[in-house]
């Protein structure tokens, strides 16, 4: 069940919660994930550390409560339109699963995740850990939400490797019934 579709027609329900703390050489801060994305987001980051590239978690679970005070804040600054672009709605968070990561690379600015020399390595390789580029450019009208080259979902390592090489989002991949 780690492929599970949560987006803005999908909630965040009866879906059971495994979560680890990620270990500190992994993250800015203290992040849980779910135990099995949190020791496959060791893994590929140990193999990026062999390459002298350097990702950490910048984001990982929310609870409701955390996801319903970020959405606010953005529909409060910038307007509902741009908040619903951005961030999903409390109870509709991919982030409220444990399966879901925001990373930044040697550049220290997740927003500027792209711009850094560990995009291109963690876009062509995460798949080998199970993670996918969850908002990819150029596909926001079928996953909802604008191109977010830091948010990374963990489905399984089956799951990642048959996205990856269809070039399907989720949304797609689920359609296909695999």
């Amino acid at each position: 069940m780690k492929d599970i579709l949560i987006n803005k027609d999908n909630s965040f329900e009866n879906y059971q919660l495994d979560l680890v703390k990620l270990n500190n050489l992994y993250c800015n801060k203290e992040i849980y994930l779910d135990k099995e994305a949190a020791l496959s987001f060791e893994n590929m980051c140990n193999d990026a550390f062999k390459l002298n590239k350097n990702i950490k978690g910048v984001s990982g679970y929310r609870n409701y409560e955390y996801q319903k005070k970020l959405f606010e804040y953005y529909s409060d600054t910038y307007g509902l339109d741009y908040a619903l672009k951005c961030s999903a709605k409390p109870g509709y968070s991919e982030h409220q699963s444990g399966l879901a990561i925001d990373i930044m690379g040697s550049n220290m600015d997740y927003n500027k995740f792209e711009d850094s020399e560990e995009f291109n390595w963690v876009s062509s390789n995460c798949y080998k850990y199970g993670f996918i580029l969850r908002y990819p450019k150029g596909r926001e009208e079928i996953t909802g939400f604008k191109y977010e080259p830091w948010h990374y979902r963990y489905i399984g390592i089956d799951a990642a490797t048959y996205i990856y090489q269809n070039n399907l989002t989720l949304e797609e991949y689920k359609k296909t019934d695999k």
